[in-house]
């Protein structure tokens, strides 16, 4: 029976943390003590510093070797089970791949770290903060390396299908990456070169448009700041017209949204400035250019003074294969029969991309190296020296209140608290709150959890959503209205809920 002391030691250990999210609301909507600028760099000391070494904090601490086994299948049971219903609805029942990813991170990536280990520990006692600590490490490692996966095969599928349509991308056999191009999401124009053998196979090279490009250009434009935030990014072939001004079409969050929100984006990052760059070089010595007729493309340009709906003519013999642009493309219209390269050469390019990706992240190796001196430090009984623990923990015991803090700045940023609609707002609130604590209820049960570990399994699947799926939805331009109103509209909602199940599993 839940008992009223019981809820105050549950409400000492939440309102702290929200009481930070409202000071930061408060200073940005109300006060005006942060510029959206001054934000930014909050939020990147947050991404940096704050959130890597508060995890390297807590997973140092925690003994590997003493693992919770079936706490830990129940919540790798449950993701399995959303994720393979998942499939089995895109390939049976005509779902689509961008559905995929936003219900797999919706219904079951919760903000474990932030909100998980304090609440948690507080309604169910210290063994609590054990088990969340592990559930990081999957989800560092395991989850979010498999969902950056997923979004990586989906910009290198729309990438394929815009630059080789029909069955042309089949007869590519090697993907070759320039170093400087860190992942597929759009955020950087690619351009891409490539050349037939005389046995008919193509080999594809892609880079940004800025790297080792003749700056021979029969069209130049002046490198100017970008204000898109999700359009998909691609290089292609110019189509016989094309029409300038147009907008892109998917839901747009602020600049602050588009910037950082405990960013995953390389460190130091690149350079905000893009090129349109439409280049006009000699083919390349050996093999020859390859020439495939394009789907028609909306050009975008990155301002709104700059588009002023005209069109012009541009025809393909006055531009070479390696032309740049940056796209949008239209749904439908991708090649009914599109066909693409084989499964190991697919394979090869996505892991690539995600190892460039996750080699930039601090949570990455924050991750990894608080594991490995946990296994370290607890099979050999080494203690960590106080020089670097006291300097760890005068970071990590920030690391808490600054991301929450950080939350704050982002809601209060926003335009709006539910960007999604209220409809569809509903459903990906019952979706995180409702089907995700089912779920994992189900697949707890099913392991033989039972009492107060069935009840934190619960409670711990109806936490708000994650922080990392909402960067990646917004970095890769997949439903980040969505992840948005999930990460600020369940903060809000998840205090009630949890507290709900709390008291209608303890009856």
């Amino acid at each position: 029976m839940i008992t009223g002391d019981d809820l105050y030691s549950v409400m000492c250990a939440m309102v702290p943390l929200y009481s930070a999210m409202l000071a930061a609301y408060a200073s940005v909507k109300w006060w005006k003590v942060f510029t959206p600028e001054q934000c930014s760099g909050v939020n990147r000391f947050v991404a940096v510093f704050a959130v890597p070494v508060l995890s390297f904090h807590f997973i140092a601490q925690n003994n590997p070797y003493e693992m919770d086994a079936k706490f830990i299948l129940a919540d790798t049971l449950s993701k399995a089970a959303v994720l393979g219903l998942l499939s089995a609805w895109c390939f049976f029942c005509g779902g689509r791949l961008e559905w995929l990813i936003t219900l797999f991170s919706v219904s079951t990536l919760p903000n474990t770290l932030v909100m998980g280990i304090p609440l948690l520990k507080a309604m169910y006692g210290e063994f609590t903060q054990t088990i969340m600590v592990q559930l990081v490490v999957l989800q560092c490692i395991i989850w979010y390396t498999l969902l950056l996966f997923l979004f990586e095969y989906r910009a290198a599928k729309i990438l394929i299908q815009t630059r080789f349509p029909g069955q042309t991308a089949s007869a590519i056999t090697r993907f070759q990456i320039d170093n400087d191009v860190i992942s597929l999401d759009g955020r950087d124009p690619l351009c891409t070169d490539s050349e037939v053998d005389d046995n008919g196979r193509i080999r594809v090279r892609i880079r940004r448009s800025t790297s080792s490009a003749a700056p021979s250009s029969s069209m130049g434009l002046t490198p100017r700041a970008s204000n898109l935030s999700s359009a998909e990014i691609f290089s292609i072939n110019t189509p016989h017209e094309f029409g300038f001004g147009l907008r892109p079409v998917s839901p747009r969050l602020s600049g602050y949204a588009s910037s950082d929100a405990y960013s995953l984006q390389p460190t130091p990052r690149a350079s905000n400035f893009n090129e349109f760059d439409i280049a006009a070089v000699s083919p390349p010595p050996q093999g020859r250019v390859f020439r495939q007729p394009s789907p028609s493309v909306k050009m975008v340009w990155e301002s709104p003074a700059e588009a002023h709906g005209f069109s012009v003519d541009v025809y393909e013999k006055d531009l070479s294969f390696r032309d740049c642009a940056k796209i949008e493309v239209r749904e439908g219209d991708a090649a009914t029969n599109q066909e693409m390269p084989r499964a190991l050469v697919m394979l090869k390019l996505i892991l690539t991309m995600v190892g460039r990706k996750l080699s930039r992240n601090p949570n990455t190796y924050s991750s990894v190296l608080g594991l490995l001196w946990s296994l370290i430090s607890f099979k050999w009984n080494i203690g960590m020296p106080s020089l670097v623990k006291y300097s760890i923990k005068l970071i990590s015991d920030a690391g808490l209140g600054m991301a929450m803090f950080s939350l704050g700045l982002f809601m209060a940023l926003q335009p709006r608290i539910i960007a999604c609609g209220a409809k569809m707002a509903a459903i990906s609130m019952a979706i995180r709150f409702v089907a995700g604590p089912v779920v994992m209820s189900a697949a707890s049960v099913a392991v033989g959890l039972r009492g107060a570990h069935l009840h934190a399994a619960m409670v711990q699947a109806a936490l708000p959503q994650g922080i990392v799926p909402f960067v990646f939805a917004r970095e890769y331009g997949l439903h980040p209205d969505i992840l948005s109103t999930g990460v600020i509209f369940g903060m809000l909602v998840s205090l009630p809920v949890t507290l709900l199940y709390y008291i209608l599993l303890g009856l």
